[in-house]
């Protein structure tokens, strides 16, 4: 078995031992495990940050498979757990919290009341809209993350990250739904999880300094 240290120091090799430090403190909620959210959430935590709030009240289907992080294994099994057994295969050392819940007005103050960092990567425009709307409210002190747009193939320098107030970052095209596109297909949707990723990294790293 290897060593928390073991990992801790590998992980310090690659992005020196001050970044390590604040990662592994860090604490960061993905809110929506599909496409977007299983890829973000691998992502944290292949970057050392320690602790992960897994939020998603799903099953893995067969149709997920295209694009997200689960196996056939899987099948049927909540998404949180799925993704926190996945993630524990490669970092046993996470601190890993999952609520198999769907997020409402009337929960996410209380399901969120400990996370600093909130990624939204939720597929449903309704669901999206309702905690972002909430976050801002609620706790703008908060830094959130969310995604508009990553349906389709090809145009992948369409995808960018975008600047909305002080404390909230959108990515995507912020065009492309599966409405108007009629698919999601893993490479677009993952460049979009990357730049979710890539932008929690800066913000955890910063303090919330724009770069």
């Amino acid at each position: 078995m290897v060593s928390e240290k073991e990992i801790d120091d590998a992980l310090a090799l690659r992005h020196t031992r001050q970044v390590q430090e604040k990662l592994k403190k860090a604490k960061a909620a993905v809110c929506g495990l599909g496409g977007l959210g299983s890829h973000i959430a691998g992502a944290l935590a292949r970057c050392g940050v320690g602790s992960l709030h897994l939020i998603d009240d799903d099953r893995v289907d067969l149709s997920n498979l295209n694009r997200q992080q689960y196996t056939l294994a899987q099948l049927g099994m909540p998404k949180p757990e799925a993704l926190k057994e996945w993630l524990l295969s490669f970092n046993p050392y996470l601190k890993i919290c999952t609520d198999c819940v769907r997020m409402t007005e009337e929960n996410t103050g209380e399901l969120l009341k400990d996370d600093p960092y909130i990624c939204e990567a939720f597929d449903q425009p309704e669901t999206k809209a309702m905690l972002t709307n909430y976050v801002l409210e609620h706790f703008p002190e908060r830094y959130l993350v969310g995604a508009s747009g990553m349906a389709g193939f090809g145009e992948s320098n369409r995808i960018h990250t975008r600047r909305i107030t002080s404390h909230y970052y959108l990515c995507g095209d912020e065009i492309s739904g599966i409405e108007t596109c009629g698919s999601l297909m893993a490479p677009r949707v993952m460049l979009c999880a990357a730049h979710q990723a890539n932008k929690m990294i800066e913000l955890i790293l910063q303090g919330g300094r724009e770069s």
